[in-house]
C-alpha cells in the first residue's frame, strides 16, 4: 500500500492542527488537556512554545487557560525525556514517558556527572564523586522541602555546594568555567525527582523554578517496565504521527534502532510505502502504520482554506525525521544548524512561511511562496488573532532562525 502526500497532510491537519473541529474518530479538542491527548506531547525547552500550540489549536482558549492546566490543576507535567528534551505531558502519562526515554537519559546523566567530577578539575577539588554527588542531591531536596519552589540560581544560593565548578582544561573558546548546578537539576528531572514548576516573571519566562514531583505525584515516581513502556510509547506516537518511517520513530524517541525495532516488533503494524517528499516524483520509503489507521478521503478532511501559525520546536513541526513531504525546500530558513525549527506559517497542510510578534505586540508574516491573496488574508487573520491573546508580549525563541531573526528586526 502507497501512502500519498495528500493523504500525510490530511491525516496531519485532522489529527495535529484543527483540533477544534470534529473528524472520523477524533473528538474536537476543548482544553489544553485534550490537546495534549491528541498531540501525546508538547515541546517544552521554550516556554512561549507550550502556550502557542495550543492557543493555535483551539480558538477560544487563553493563557490563562494554559497556565491553569499547568500550575493550578496540575494536569500537564514538564518531563525531561525524549531526546534530552523537555515535554509537557498529561500527568497520568509521566511514569510511563519516563520508562520508555527518561530513565534511558538519566542513566546516560548521571554517568556523565560523576566522571566529569571524578576527572576533570573543579574548584573547590572534589575527592569522592560519588559521595559529593550523593550529599549534595540530598541538600538540594531538604532545600526544596524547606524554601518550596526555587530557581536555579536561588537555589545554589540555598546549597552552596551548586556553585562548584568545573575548571577549563584547553584554550578553546567553548571551554569556560561552569557550575554543576544545570547539570544536576537537568539529571534530577530527567530521574523524575524534581519537576519544572511556574517560570519567574511572565508566561514567556524560561526563568523557572524546581519543585519536589510529589507536587505532581504525591506517591511520586511508580516504577514501569522499560521494554513495555517503550511498546506502548511507539503505539501511542504511531496514532498520532503513523504512518512514518522506522527511522521517524527512532529519532522522536531518542531510541536506538535495537529498541526502535523492537517496540514495533509488539504492535500490530502493517508495512505501507510511504511518500516522504513532494513534487512531481516524490522520494518514497518504507513505512509503518498500525493496523486498522483510517486513511482519510479529500471529502473527509478538506484542506483547503485551513491556516495554522505554530511556535517554534511545535510539536508537529518537529514530530518526524524526514520533513519534506511537510516542510518543502524551505529548511535553511526556518530551521537553525542544530535542527531547531522557528515559528512556522501552515496552509493545506505544508509550511509556507515564517511569523512572529514582535515586542509591543504587532504581528508580522513572512511568506515564501505565492499561496494567493485568499491564504495572505487567512494568514494574516490568525497572526493577528494570536498576537491579540498575547496581551502586547513579543514571542521570542532560544533558538533564532535566519527568517526568524530577520521578522523580529
Amino acid at each position: 500500500m502507497r501512502i500519498t502526500v495528500d493523504q500525510r497532510r490530511r491525516q496531519l491537519v485532522a489529527r495535529q492542527l484543527a483540533l477544534a473541529d470534529d473528524h472520523p474518530g477524533l473528538p474536537a479538542a476543548r482544553s489544553p488537556e485534550d490537546v495534549v491527548d491528541r498531540l501525546l506531547a508538547l515541546h517544552a525547552t521554550d516556554a512561549p512554545t507550550v502556550y502557542l500550540s495550543v492557543l493555535a489549536r483551539v480558538p477560544g482558549l487563553t493563557l490563562a487557560d494554559v497556565r491553569d492546566a499547568l500550575y493550578e490543576r496540575r494536569t500537564l507535567v514538564k518531563v525531561l525525556a525524549m531526546r534530552r528534551t523537555m515535554f509537557v505531558v498529561r500527568r497520568e502519562a509521566v511514569p510511563l514517558v519516563h520508562a520508555a526515554a527518561g530513565a534511558a537519559v538519566a542513566r546516560r546523566l548521571r554517568a556523565r556527572l560523576l566522571k566529569e567530577l571524578a576527572t576533570l578539575p573543579t574548584d573547590p577539588p572534589v575527592d569522592d564523586a560519588t559521595s559529593f554527588l550523593a550529599d549534595v542531591e540530598a541538600q538540594v531536596h531538604a532545600a526544596l522541602a524547606e524554601h518550596g519552589p526555587l530557581d536555579g540560581a536561588s537555589l545554589s544560593r540555598v546549597v552552596p555546594a551548586l556553585r562548584t565548578a568545573f575548571l577549563p582544561t584547553t584554550d578553546k573558546a567553548w571551554d569556560v568555567r561552569r557550575s554543576m548546578t544545570s547539570q544536576l537539576l537537568s539529571l534530577l528531572s530527567a530521574e523524575g525527582v524534581v519537576v519544572r514548576g511556574e517560570p519567574r516573571g511572565s508566561w514567556a519566562s524560561n526563568r523557572h523554578v524546581w519543585t519536589p514531583v510529589e507536587q505532581w505525584l504525591p506517591d511520586g515516581l511508580p516504577a514501569v517496565d522499560e521494554v513495555a513502556a517503550r511498546t506502548a510509547l511507539a503505539r501511542a506516537w504511531l496514532e498520532v504521527f503513523g504512518p512514518a518511517t522506522v527511522e521517524d520513530l527512532r529519532w522522536w524517541t531518542g531510541w536506538n534502532l535495537g529498541h526502535t525495532r523492537a517496540a514495533l516488533a509488539e504492535l500490530d503494524v502493517t508495512a505501507v510505502e510511504l511518500e516522504i517528499g513532494s513534487g512531481g516524483a516524490p522520494e518514497v520509503r518504507d513505512g509503518v502504520m498500525l493496523r486498522g489507521t483510517h486513511l482519510p478521503e479529500p471529502a473527509e478532511i478538506p484542506l483547503e482554506g485551513h491556516v495554522a501559525l505554530l511556535p517554534a520546536l511545535d510539536p508537529t513541526t518537529m514530530g518526524w525525521a524526514a520533513r519534506d513531504w511537510y516542510l518543502g525546500p524551505h529548511r535553511a530558513q526556518l530551521f537553525d544548524t542544530a535542527g531547531n525549527a522557528g515559528a512556522t506559517t501552515w496552509w493545506e497542510g505544508r509550511i509556507v512561511g515564517a511569523w512572529v510578534v514582535r515586542p509591543g505586540g504587532e504581528p508580522a508574516v513572512r511568506l515564501l511562496e505565492d499561496v494567493g491573496r485568499d491564504a495572505e488574508a487567512a494568514v494574516a487573520a490568525e497572526a493577528t488573532r494570536l498576537a491579540a491573546l498575547l496581551g502586547g508580549d513579543g514571542v521570542t525563541a532560544s533558538f533564532p532562525t535566519p527568517l526568524y531573526r530577520d521578522l523580529r528586526g
